[in-house]
């Protein structure tokens, strides 16, 4: 079943057995490179019907917290403010609920609805933002929810705490947060950095991964790649410390942009996927 997390049964997929939620965003509207990320939640769950649910590192298989899909975000428009609004709605709805809510895109401006029904849930939140770019233009292509203003926002309301940054524009630097970015020139001569994020973070932490952090040698599936990202293990460090350090509230993976022959990027997001909640969930990690 295309609708359901790895085709798991009814007594982990339900939303009443369920602590974990999918919000699935098929958008990419405001894509400036190659579009296809609308194509990424389908190929997500397509993936994930091949993954082991059984998590060799910590020895746990996380889908028996209960993992519901919920139905796709399909919004048919040329006004991303709609979209925005419509993953706040959902997310919040979920958020009130009580369950563990995450999304997959789609592009970047996700992000933007999810992050503003988080802030009002929790007091002095963080972001963890893990891209290849900083994505800090207030407006962009006459609309300030476009991809590449999805962090914009945020910055102007909490800490937030960029991982992998390699590209971005002049005009993006008087809107970072001092000490709270990490390039990646810079990680490889820092061998501190990763308990340097952990010390910018507050307690309550939601993530937000771009699938373009990663190296394109790992994670080609994306729409504006870009070398000389993370590779697997090292991004598994940093986040396997981050969620026994902090309470992370959630998450969102974007940008996969599925390719027809070549399916390791879906399989690579499907796994991180699977990791954070087993990060999460693991009380022995």
């Amino acid at each position: 079943m295309l609708n359901t997390f790895s085709n798991i049964s009814k007594e982990y997929s339900t939303l009443e057995n369920s602590n974990i939620v999918i919000i699935p965003v098929p958008y990419d509207y405001t894509q400036t490179w190659r579009k296809g990320s609308k194509y990424g939640p389908k190929a997500f769950l397509s993936a994930s019907n091949h993954i082991e649910l059984y998590d060799i590192e910590t020895n746990f298989e996380v889908y028996r917290k209960g993992i519901f899909t919920a139905p796709f975000i399909d919004i048919k428009s040329n006004y991303p403010i709609k979209m925005v609004n419509k993953v706040y709605d959902t997310t919040k709805k979920f958020i009130m609920k009580n369950k563990f809510v995450t999304l997959i895109g789609g592009d970047h401006s996700i992000s933007i609805g999810s992050i503003r029904a988080f802030g009002e849930k929790y007091s002095n939140i963080s972001i963890l933002h893990m891209d290849a770019h900083t994505d800090l233009r207030p407006i962009y292509q006459g609309s300030k929810y476009n991809h590449a203003c999805s962090m914009y926002e945020a910055s102007q309301k909490y800490i937030l705490v960029q991982v992998g940054i390699r590209s971005m524009d002049i005009t993006e630097k008087k809107y970072i947060q001092k000490n709270n970015i990490f390039y990646m020139h810079d990680i490889h001569s820092d061998k501190y950095w990763i308990n340097k994020v952990i010390e910018r973070l507050s307690n309550y932490v939601f993530i937000s991964i771009d699938i373009d952090v990663f190296d394109p040698s790992i994670a080609p599936a994306t729409g504006t790649p870009e070398p000389g990202g993370l590779d697997w293990y090292t991004s598994l460090k940093l986040l396997k410390k981050v969620l026994k350090k902090k309470n992370v509230i959630g998450f969102d993976i974007v940008e996969l942009l599925p390719f027809k022959k070549d399916f390791s990027t879906d399989f690579l997001t499907v796994k991180l996927f699977y990791k954070l909640l087993s990060y999460k969930y693991c009380i022995n990690l």
